[in-house]
């Protein structure tokens, strides 16, 4: 139980930090340099280059109106995480700008240097969203319309959220003293941004095929099962120049959990052989399932070591000599 507790608290810290990283590129980049971006803080820098009117308030108000209508279209699926990400994304967009150096934003308002500044912003926006991204946190927004769209109409949230970024940026038009170049600064930004969300979670779900060749599987096997709560299936193999018959072991984790792998590898079998590769498409218990046409990402249940928790590498196949390794 207190581990549960410690890894919830490791989640929301290090969500905090994805945000502070979210909120620092629009309070130092992007707003002293009149970009608007997309999702509600592009909302919110609309309305503040307009009237002046604080962008921590229209966040806050803009997201508690898509919230309630969220609650009330397709029911409370709102998790604490999404609450947690708009609250304090509100609180830091009203202090932030009070921590900021003003060297710092003079010397970032320059004209000449727009391009930089819409990089640079795109940059640290997508980092700190995709930090949240990967501890299931969320600034809500733009995210919250896709799924009301998605309940009457199948429609990609993806592309929901493309089309509302172009909405919004394309309404900057109508401020003073705006022209096409800056549409282009903020669609810019709003692509750095997306590319680096997506290069983090691709990095965080990416899958590697790990085989073992080794005398003491049994114990390998084991301290994988037990540690990582992922199946092992064990191959009969033969080598063909020895003719020695050996069992090798199959594994399919993620990249982050490879080098836990090679940890106890080390630890039971300095002498073991082993092929590591990437992998694509892998769908199953613990990764990836398949549905309406689009991979989501599921939470991987932890398995105790007598139970096949990899679906994928734990089924049986008698033609093929593959068969499941029992704890």
């Amino acid at each position: 139980m207190q581990k549960k507790y410690l890894n919830m608290l490791k989640d929301y810290a290090i969500i905090s930090v994805g945000l502070l990283v979210y909120v620092f590129g629009w309070v130092a980049f992007i707003i002293p340099n009149g970009i608007v971006g997309g999702g509600i803080s592009g909302i919110g820098a609309l309305i503040y280059y307009a009237t002046g009117f604080e962008i921590s308030y229209s966040y806050l108000l803009a997201n508690a109106v898509l919230l309630l209508l969220g609650v009330k279209i397709i029911g409370r699926h709102f998790g604490a995480k999404t609450i947690y990400g708009i609250l304090i994304s509100t609180a830091l967009f009203h202090y932030l700008p009070q921590v900021v150096p003003a060297t710092l934003i003079a010397q970032v308002q320059s004209e000449d240097n727009l391009l930089l500044w819409a990089l640079v912003g795109g940059i640290l926006e997508g980092t700190g969203i995709g930090i949240a991204f990967t501890r299931g946190g969320s600034t809500g927004g733009t995210d919250i319309v896709a799924l009301i769209i998605n309940k009457f109409k199948h429609v990609n949230p993806g592309r929901v959220l493309l089309y509302c970024d172009v909405v919004i940026i394309g309404s900057s038009i109508f401020l003073p003293d705006r022209t096409i170049l800056s549409l282009l600064y903020g669609g810019i930004m709003v692509t750095v941004s997306t590319y680096v969300i997506d290069a983090l979670l691709v990095g965080s779900k990416q899958s590697l095929q790990v085989l073992i060749f080794s005398e003491r599987y049994e114990a390998i096997a084991d301290k994988v099962c037990s540690v990582l709560g992922r199946g092992v299936t064990m191959l009969y193999a033969k080598g063909w120049y020895t003719k020695h018959e050996r069992n090798v072991l199959l594994l399919v984790v993620r990249r982050y959990e490879v080098n836990t792998v090679y940890r106890i590898i080390n630890e039971i079998d300095r002498n073991a052989f082993v092929s590591t590769a990437s992998v694509t498409g892998v769908f199953g218990e613990g990764f990836e399932p398949i549905k309406d046409g689009t991979i989501r990402l599921i939470s991987r249940k932890k398995a105790p070591p007598a139970t096949e928790a990899n679906a994928a590498a734990d089924m049986p196949d008698a033609k093929s000599g593959i068969a499941p390794l029992s704890a």
